[in-house]
């Protein structure tokens, strides 16, 4: 199998025209090199909006008009680093425009900076020429931006995990406040967070000295007043309202997919574990097979070894850190609740050869989790329990 390092290489022809673009939230700078990594003309920087990008636009144009190619320009490159939300506008104007974009590891860029003036120094303009040189070497990736509903998946899991942590912020909050001033509020409710009654105590009398000054039958009141009132969209609270309306947002748009059916069947694997999957990994058959997935995670692993000197292996991390949390958090409940994960997950921390750590064993579930959803899809299969484990891997866990 030819090397994809290789591969890339050969597509940077004599006709090839390369362009870096460090991103920034305001400005960007551009520089623009040959198929070798010489400059062409002089470093550009442009504004973050559309009046900026048509200007990188007009610049390739003037280029390209300028002759400064021996070879007449038959593509053009655009590398850049992929990395928070300022590069998106740019790279969906540019690809609108029938330009390649390509992304560019930022580790790659920080570990070059130094090869072209021996120096740590950074800077915009600096960057912007490492980046342009990485893809002339063949360092680049092709960046994936998700459109129509898995690019409403995504929205929607970052959304829910936003949501979420307000949600934690305030019950810590509210739950330091309690454990200072009222720590008996936990003999009369086990969760003080939870429940209408004690919502209502809450709002109406949230400290000891204000219940004193109500006295059992103010209180009792209260408490009427919560029970009475049933539950309803205006009565739950901003962030619970919200929560469900991303939810519901999510079963919608995980229907549009294809995939909701056999997704849902896998014991274990509910809407929104499933939804925010897809929302991190897209559609899961644009990749060729279930290891490339893993990799895009940063599951794949990796060795620091030299000489006499032998490590262990582990996860390289070198992916999407959303992503794996997922896939951890549907590894804990599949191992609670789905019969087959729960007995692979056993064997792998009870074994007596090499048995893991609970957080290793997980890792592994984790990659299983990736491998049977990915095998159902491309099968068009429901899921199958037996077929799970396989033969090979339940005569091991029978055996031991």
């Amino acid at each position: 199998m030819k090397n994809r390092t290789n591969q890339r290489i050969e597509e940077i022809t004599v006709g090839t025209m390369i362009v870096g673009v460090d991103i920034a939230k305001s400005v960007h700078w551009a520089r623009f090199v040959d198929y070798r990594g010489m400059e062409l003309g002089k470093a550009m920087s442009f504004k973050n909006d559309r009046q900026g990008f048509e200007d990188i636009v007009t610049r390739i144009r003037e280029i390209n008009n300028m002759k400064i190619l021996k070879y007449p320009i038959e593509q053009v490159l655009i590398g850049m680093e992929p990395t928070g939300h300022y590069w998106k506008a740019l790279a969906h104007y540019l690809m609108n425009k029938g330009y390649r974009v390509v992304g560019i590891n930022p580790y790659h860029t920080k570990r070059s900076k130094e090869l072209d003036d021996n120096s740590p120094t950074k800077s915009d303009k600096k960057d912007a020429i490492t980046i342009a040189r990485l893809v002339k070497d063949g360092r680049f990736f092709e960046p994936y931006l998700p459109e129509e509903e898995y690019g409403e998946l995504r929205s929607l899991t970052n959304m829910r995990i936003s949501v979420m942590k307000r949600s934690n912020n305030i019950k810590n909050t509210v739950t330091a406040i309690l454990d200072e001033y009222f720590p008996e509020i936990k003999m009369v409710f086990k969760h003080p967070m939870k429940g209408k009654a004690c919502r209502q105590i809450l709002r109406s009398c949230p400290f000891p000295t204000l219940i004193m000054e109500m006295g059992k039958d103010g209180v009792l009141a209260e408490i009427k007043k919560a029970v009475k009132k049933t539950v309803g969209m205006k009565k739950v609270e901003l962030i619970e309202k919200q929560l469900d309306e991303v939810e519901q947002a999510m079963e919608k748009e995980i229907k549009r997919t294809g995939y909701a059916e056999q997704l849902l069947g896998i014991k274990g694997i509910g809407i929104v574990s499933a939804a925010s999957f897809l929302g991190e990994v897209g559609d899961p058959l644009r990749f060729q097979n279930e290891r490339q997935i893993m990799k895009y995670a940063g599951y794949n692993l990796t060795e620091d070894s030299s000489g006499k000197n032998k490590s262990g292996t582990c996860i390289s991390k070198r992916g999407r850190k959303q992503l794996r949390s997922i896939l951890y958090n549907m590894a804990l409940v599949m191992v609670a609740r789905n019969p087959e994960m729960k007995k692979l997950y056993n064997y792998l921390i009870a074994r007596k050869d090499n048995p893991l750590k609970k957080k290793q064993a997980l890792v592994v579930i984790s990659k299983k989790i990736i491998t049977v959803i990915y095998s159902l899809l491309k099968k068009r299969e429901a899921y199958n329990p037996t077929k799970v484990l396989g033969t090979t891997r339940m005569d091991m866990i029978e055996a031991a």
